[in-house]
C-alpha cells in the first residue's frame, strides 16, 4: 500500500476528534488560542529538526523569493483556517465546521480543474452540481449561505492546493510555516501579557499543559497531511478526507448536542449524495486504470 494513504488516514483522523480537544479549552479565547497553536508549533518542529540535525535546507529556501511567498500564502491560510475553526467549535457550530470538511474534497476537485489542469468528467462534474444544489438549499432555508463551511473548505482547499505543488518536503514545509507564522503570535501573546489579560498565565497547571500540547498536537496531522499530499493524488486525498467531517459531525450531534434537524438532513443529504457520486466516479476509474495496466 502506499504509505500515502496511511499517513492520510491518521491525519484526517486526529482532525475528526479536534473538537473534543478545543472544547476542553473553552477557557481561552480563540485569537489567544490560535497564537499559543502557533507559538507551540514552532518549539515542536524546531525539537524535531534538532533532533534530525535537518537544518541545510533553510539557507536556500530563505533565498528562493518566489518559494518563500508561496509559504508566505500557505501559512495565511493554515491560519485563517485554525482561528476560524477554532472559533466555531467553541461557538456552537461543530456541525456547520464538518459540513466544511464535507464539502472541501469538492473544492479540491475544482482547485484541482481550475489551477492543476486537471480533468474533470461527467460524474464529477455532476458531484460538484449536486454539491451546489445542498449549499443553495441551506443557504435559502437559513437566508445566509453557511459562511464557517463555505471559509474552511475553501481556506484548507488552498492549503492543500500550495501544500500539493510545493517544493519542500511535509518536515520542512511545516517549519517554514510555523517560522512564519510565530512572529504575529508571539508580538500578540507579549501584547496580552503586558496588558493583564493572558489566560494562559492564570489557567491551573493541567489546563497549561494542554494547552502547550497544541503544538505537537497541531504539527503531527499537518505532518501526516503534507506527506500524504505529495504522495497520493489530490483526489484521492479528498477521498479519504470525509474521515475528518464524519467524526466532526458525530461528536457535535451525540456528544454535544448540537441540532441536526430536517431542514440540515435535506442540505446535507445532497452534498453526501455528491460525494458518493464522486467516490464512486473514483473508485471505477482507478479500476480502469488498472485494467488498462494488467493489459
Amino acid at each position: 500500500m502506499n504509505p500515502g494513504i496511511l499517513y492520510a488516514f491518521a491525519a484526517f483522523a486526529v482532525w475528526g476528534l479536534f473538537p473534543i480537544y478545543f472544547k476542553t479549552l473553552h477557557q481561552i479565547p480563540a485569537l489567544e488560542m490560535l497564537a499559543h497553536r502557533m507559538a507551540w508549533s514552532l518549539v515542536f518542529v524546531i525539537a524535531v529538526l534538532v533532533v534530525r540535525r535537518h537544518w541545510r535546507w533553510l539557507g536556500p529556501t530563505l533565498r528562493d523569493r518566489r518559494l518563500l511567498g508561496r509559504f508566505v500564502a500557505s501559512a495565511v491560510l493554515l491560519s485563517a483556517n485554525w482561528g476560524i475553526y477554532i472559533w466555531a467549535v467553541n461557538a456552537g457550530h461543530i456541525v456547520e465546521a464538518s459540513l466544511g470538511y464535507f464539502i472541501n474534497p469538492l473544492i479540491n476537485v475544482l482547485f484541482g480543474y481550475v489551477f492543476l489542469r486537471e480533468r474533470l468528467r461527467a460524474l464529477q462534474w455532476a458531484a460538484v452540481a449536486l454539491a451546489t444544489a445542498g449549499v443553495a438549499w441551506l443557504t435559502w432555508q437559513n437566508g445566509a449561505p453557511p459562511w464557517i463551511s463555505l471559509a474552511l473548505a475553501v481556506t484548507f482547499g488552498g492549503y492543500g492546493l500550495l501544500r500539493k505543488t510545493a517544493k519542500l518536503g511535509a518536515l520542512e514545509g511545516l517549519a517554514l510555516e510555523t517560522v512564519l507564522l510565530f512572529p504575529v503570535a508571539i508580538v500578540y501573546l507579549t501584547i496580552v501579557g503586558l496588558a493583564g489579560a493572558s489566560h494562559f498565565t492564570h489557567a491551573p497547571r493541567g489546563l497549561q499543559l494542554l494547552l502547550a500540547a497544541s503544538g505537537p498536537i497541531t504539527a503531527i496531522p499537518l505532518l501526516l497531511f503534507g506527506a500524504a499530499a505529495r504522495r497520493i493524488p489530490l483526489s484521492m486525498l479528498g477521498l479519504i478526507q470525509y474521515v475528518t467531517p464524519t467524526l466532526q459531525l458525530l461528536t457535535g450531534v451525540l456528544i454535544y448536542g448540537e441540532p441536526f434537524g430536517a431542514v440540515n438532513a435535506v442540505g446535507y443529504g445532497a452534498i453526501w449524495a455528491a460525494l458518493g457520486v464522486y467516490s464512486l466516479e473514483g473508485v471505477r476509474s482507478l479500476v480502469a486504470a488498472r485494467e488498462r495496466r494488467a493489459a
